[in-house]
């Protein structure tokens, strides 16, 4: 497991379950200091008490990212908090099908726009304001950097899935994601920071909870992603995320890693 310094600064997750929580869990067991966002005050409390009670620190800010203020304020507060922000994890994001999102010809104006918004727009607001701080930090004297990004992607933004999971606005703001992260990788590595993107599979969370009950699609999973004969389980990729947040990683700025369980082989 990486080892992370707590005086490198705030490690700052927009999410309090699935992958963002178990992520925050293993930073704060290797010593990061964790800050995260989350819309449900309950769930952020409970993520902080069970970091707090392995010996881990945590603070949170309870907000919806589609508000643009919200982004601003959280970053505003964690700074406030921890001094410095050493890096920032993207993960909160939604399936949009039951706002109208779907094939290019089924899916809405409501469906895309709040798919848009969830996962793409919301880590352009926070990604902006974390830049801005980490652009005024001074390089970390172990680094040298003055930061990372990691952004939650899909694997459907580069392995389309024609017969299960076809959503348009989904495949979109996950591909701009993507685009998002080589386009700013390549721009602030000059500064010092370092800004990659991982893109999973099918994880077992609760936004795969409507392709979990299904068995067409369970047995689908199971040999779309071998490697583990169904669904990925959320530490598998939180593992992932740790290893790109950690300066073990310190080389590597412009990739997209994916955590797909062999799907992109078949």
């Amino acid at each position: 497991m990486n080892t992370f310094r707590p005086d490198a600064g705030a490690f700052l997750i927009t999410a309090s379950s699935g992958i963002g929580a178990e992520t925050a869990l293993r930073l704060a067991a290797s010593g990061a200091a964790l800050f995260f966002v989350g819309r449900n005050e309950d769930k952020c409390r409970s993520l902080a008490e069970r970091i707090g009670q392995s010996g881990g620190s945590a603070a949170f800010f309870v907000g919806d990212l589609i508000d643009p203020q919200v982004a601003i304020a959280a970053v505003q507060d964690c700074g406030k908090r921890f001094g410095r922000i050493q890096a920032l994890f993207n993960v909160a994001g939604i399936s949009g099908r039951r706002f109208g999102d779907g094939p290019l010809h089924e899916c809405t104006e409501e469906g895309w726009a709040m798919t848009i918004t969830s996962n793409l727009t919301t880590q352009y607001r926070m990604s902006r304001e974390v830049l801005r701080v980490m652009r005024a930090q001074e390089p970390d004297p172990v680094t040298g950097q003055r930061g990372v990004i990691l952004n939650m992607t899909s694997i459907l933004a580069v392995q389309p899935e024609p017969l299960h999971f076809s959503a348009i606005g989904y495949a979109a703001a996950k591909g701009g994601i993507v685009s998002m992260t080589r386009t700013a990788a390549a721009f602030y590595a000059q500064e010092g920071i370092r800004i990659n993107a991982i893109a999973p599979g099918l994880v077992h969370t609760a936004m795969s909870a409507r392709a979990s009950e299904n068995p067409e699609v369970v047995k689908f999973v199971s040999s779309k992603q071998s490697l583990v004969g169904g669904m990925i389980p959320a530490v598998d990729v939180a593992a992932t995320a740790c290893f790109l947040l950690s300066d073990d990683a310190r080389s590597i700025t412009g990739e997209l890693l994916e955590v797909d369980a062999g799907w992109n082989l078949h």
